[in-house]
């Protein structure tokens, strides 16, 4: 265990150095940015209101093949919940089609996953998802990076750590958001961090439930880590929002043939 650990640290590490995509942050930060991967309904229903009464919004990271089934992580998003959490001013993101992992295909198929996940999401709401993604699994190869990057406005891994003064839009750091509010000094560590380097700190979880998956996190926690931020004068911004104010322009979707 110690030597897979040790092995995934060092692949983590070559992964961030290789095939980077730079644009810089300025003195745009201190910035928090709160994601949610899947989505669960309840990440919307309960984490999309906490997020309105601090004045921030969220990043919802939308797998399509998963809309209206249910899974360990509860109930899933409904056909409805992608153009009210738009008109809510929240982002809608892509997570690919069928939450594929781009270590279980080739990268033709993962690539195809994802521009059929845009596609889905298109076809579904009338508009065109936002063009930042998230790696399911937070799973990255060096050729999807590489190849399917430049492609997007940014994608997403799960990489902990803050980004700026130079940010890699090929794969933005991110930082999970788990548990209950034993959680919530590593929340508020990371958060005094990023207001220490005027940097961007992106957040990440899936349900938001009073009993939540150890996937999720219960509503005290991010109701917490949102506390934390506006206290400490951090922008609650979705990852759209910070792009266009740094001046990174959106690929269009361009249909499949």
């Amino acid at each position: 265990m110690i030597l897979r650990s040790h092995v995934g640290a060092v692949y983590g590490e070559l992964l961030s150095c290789a095939f980077r995509r730079s644009a810089r942050l300025g003195d745009h930060g201190p910035i928090v940015s709160f994601s949610f991967d899947d989505f669960p309904r309840s990440a919307y229903v309960v984490g999309g209101d906490l997020l309105k009464r601090f004045g921030g919004r969220g990043t919802y990271y939308v797998a399509m093949d998963l809309m209206g089934s249910r899974n360990n992580l509860g109930e899933q998003f409904h056909q409805r919940d992608l153009c009210s959490l738009v008109e809510d001013g929240h982002e809608l993101a892509s997570h690919t089609k069928s939450h594929l992992s781009s270590r279980e295909v080739s990268f033709e198929q993962f690539r195809e996953n994802v521009q059929e996940g845009r596609e889905a999401i298109a076809n579904a709401t009338g508009m065109s998802d936002s063009g930042n993604f998230a790696y399911p699994h937070g799973h990255v190869t060096f050729g999807a990076k590489r190849k399917l990057g430049p492609e997007l406005a940014s994608c997403r891994g799960t990489r902990g750590g803050t980004n700026g003064p130079d940010l890699d839009l090929n794969l933005l750091r991110a930082n999970r958001l788990y548990g209950d509010l034993d959680q919530a000094g590593p929340a508020r560590e990371l958060i005094l961090r990023n207001k220490r380097q005027k940097s961007w700190l992106i957040f990440y979880t899936h349900d938001v439930d009073q009993r939540p998956s150890q996937f999720g996190c219960t509503p005290a926690l991010l109701e917490a880590a949102l506390s934390y931020a506006v206290d400490e004068g951090a922008r609650v911004m979705t990852i759209a929002a910070v792009l266009a104010e740094i001046g990174i322009q959106i690929p269009q979707l361009t249909p499949s043939t």
